[in-house]
């Protein structure tokens, strides 16, 4: 039986938290928009008056992230730090952040993997749109502090990989794949956020 009648933002909200969940389970093609509407309680032309068809849905859901100021709460902080020079501020707090994004909620992260598996080629370059003035403006900044010889010299994309690339590997092995760490967040972000500024090798 459908469910009551919500305002448009409300149904709208539903029809994407529904549609978040089977997106994160099965993937864009393994989803129909009949699922979607079992799911939400509604029938399908419920979720046609929202959304033209199920990529325009996808998309959606793609940026609900944004669409809640959540990307914007974090370029805010992030800027503060680079405001301030704070480099060792900044990383930690990116490593932290990437841990916290799959503790709270890894739905939006499955279904970017299911795109890259599925070679959904639209919400790839949707992810990557949203994230590329991120990037270049972190880019900008690793390229600053080395002209300034705060730090080392090379590749600013490299530094960044390495900041992130741990957090989100360690991320993905312990929410994802039920890896066992044996230790908090807290603790692992602040041992990559040492090997990052210290290297692995004993000092002699």
């Amino acid at each position: 039986m459908p469910n009551p009648r919500l305002a448009a933002t409300d149904r709208r909200r539903q029809l994407l938290e529904a549609s978040l969940d089977l997106f994160a389970a099965k993937g864009f093609e393994g989803t129909t928009t009949k699922e979607i509407a079992a799911a939400a309680g509604v029938t399908e032309a419920i979720i046609f008056r929202h959304f033209p068809n199920k990529q325009s849905l996808y998309s959606a859901v793609l940026d609900l992230k944004h669409e809640s100021g959540e990307m914007a709460a974090v370029i805010s902080e992030w800027q503060k730090f680079m405001d301030a020079n704070d480099d060792v501020g900044l990383f930690r707090t990116m490593i932290q952040r990437i841990l916290d994004s799959y503790r709270r909620d890894a739905r939006i992260n499955r279904v970017l993997l299911f795109a890259a598996l599925e070679g959904h080629q639209a919400g790839l370059e949707q992810h990557r749109q949203r994230s590329l003035p991120l990037y270049e403006r972190l880019c900008q900044y690793v390229a600053r502090r080395q002209s300034e010889g705060a730090l080392r010299p090379g590749n600013p994309s490299a530094l960044l990989i390495a900041v992130v690339g741990a957090a989100v590997y360690f991320a993905q092995m312990t929410e994802l794949f039920g890896f066992d760490p044996n230790c908090d967040d807290s603790q692992i972000a602040e041992e990559f956020l040492q090997i990052l500024l210290n290297g692995i090798k004993a000092k002699s």
